[in-house]
């Protein structure tokens, strides 16, 4: 089934045509500047990449640029959107209300409406995206696909903050964890690998600008390092990760800042660069480190010991671990990365064969001859999920 993957930013689209059978790309892309003046991006396997300026100045106009480029005769890869079977969104905050993908309806957008305050900043252009669907074609099945998704198996002990109680019953405060779609995906592949044994214990290591850890047993999420939002675990690009509350309320003290002004600070300006003064970006943190930078080598010393402790902890937890995963931009790509979380998880039963690990956005066994604990390079495939899911529950 031929589907169209939709991610909808607050003024970004980014898209993906697929066949949910096999994971074929046939064309893929970004809309960028909606509400200002509208750039496309459009690529073909095995073609030159198009870019357009076109006027966007909403989600409608960036979802017809898409439409009109898929279908035309020099620069598309269809004849009509009728080849188009359903579309498959990603939706980011699902809260307590979606614990699986489902089919978009007048209840389902009511639903998604409600975890706006959940995921103030996704959800409301995940909506932008879903509505500009159905008003271009209305006759084409919506499929919404939840980064909390995969979480949502998680039990009580791990998701329960020790808060008042009364803010989980009336509030729905509690763990939810994100990047759920990678997850899913690559503890089902790391399974695959194992040999598809009955039981299995797996730490997925998602690292990128956004990072997250998971604790996967038998195929279910058991913890996961991000909470209500997405700022929570160890740090990332610009988020800071677990921080010990008290912190806001003395700079808040200090400087004079009100909330809003301190959770750009932990969103924006934290994490790694807020460390290194550098950038968010770990490569120019190894350019840095390389040089001399001190900072830029904390900044990189700190993610490694922190993704290390979430390691540690996740095997603990599930009371051991067959399979460690890394996956995203920086577990797929970064060798030294790998190898350094790695260095010292020899009494997990952990070891890395160092010479397998020289590879980059390949699926691979990089671990030792002997290693008790797996170690997988598994490049995600989040927009293959949704295909997946879409084409089910269209299907049904």
């Amino acid at each position: 089934m031929k589907i169209l993957i939709i991610n909808a930013g607050s003024s970004s689209l980014k898209y993906q045509f697929m066949e949910s059978e096999g994971g074929q790309v046939f064309a893929k892309g970004l809309c960028e500047r909606i509400g200002i003046d509208g750039r496309l991006t459009h690529k073909v396997p095995g073609r030159e990449d198009v870019k357009q300026e076109i006027p966007m100045p909403t989600h409608n106009e960036a979802i017809q640029a898409v439409l009109d480029i898929m279908v035309d005769p020099a620069k598309g890869v269809i004849a009509s959107t009728d080849e188009i079977a359903a579309v498959g969104h990603r939706v980011l905050h699902g809260g307590m209300a979606f614990t699986q993908s489902c089919i978009i309806d007048d209840a389902c957008i009511e639903a998604i409406k409600k975890c706006i305050p959940l995921g103030p900043l996704h959800n409301p252009a995940n909506l932008m995206g879903i509505e500009a669907c159905q008003k271009i074609m209305p006759k084409t099945p919506q499929v919404a696909v939840f980064d909390t998704a995969f979480h949502m198996t998680m039990p009580p002990k791990a998701y329960i903050y020790a808060i008042p109680y009364e803010y989980y019953e009336k509030d729905d405060v509690r763990r939810y964890g994100f990047h759920g779609t990678s997850h899913r995906y690559v503890s089902a592949r790391a399974i695959d690998m194992l040999g598809n044994p009955e039981h299995s214990k797996v730490i997925c290591c998602h690292l990128g600008n956004g990072s997250s850890l998971s604790a996967v047993v038998d195929g279910k999420c058991a913890d996961t390092t991000m909470g209500l939002g997405p700022l929570a675990g160890f740090p990332m690009g610009t988020r800071s990760g677990d921080v010990d509350a008290t912190i806001l309320e003395y700079l808040m003290g200090r400087y004079g800042y009100d909330i809003k002004e301190m959770l750009n600070i932990l969103n924006k300006k934290s994490g790694v660069l807020g460390i290194s003064g550098v950038s968010s970006d770990f490569r120019d943190l190894d350019d840095a480190a390389a040089k001399g930078n001190e900072r830029a080598q904390l900044a990189l010393d700190k993610f490694i010991y922190e993704v290390k402790k979430f390691i540690g902890a996740y095997a603990s937890a599930m009371g051991g671990v067959d399979a460690i995963v890394f996956t995203a931009g920086i577990g797929e790509n970064s060798v030294e990365m790998r190898e350094q979380i790695c260095q010292g998880l020899e009494y997990l039963g952990a070891k890395m064969d160092t010479e397998k690990n020289k590879v980059r956005g390949k699926e691979t066994d990089v671990s030792a001859d002997g290693s008790k604990v797996k170690i997988f390079v598994i490049p995600t495939n989040e927009e293959l999920m949704i295909a997946m899911d879409t084409a089910a529950l269209c299907g049904k």
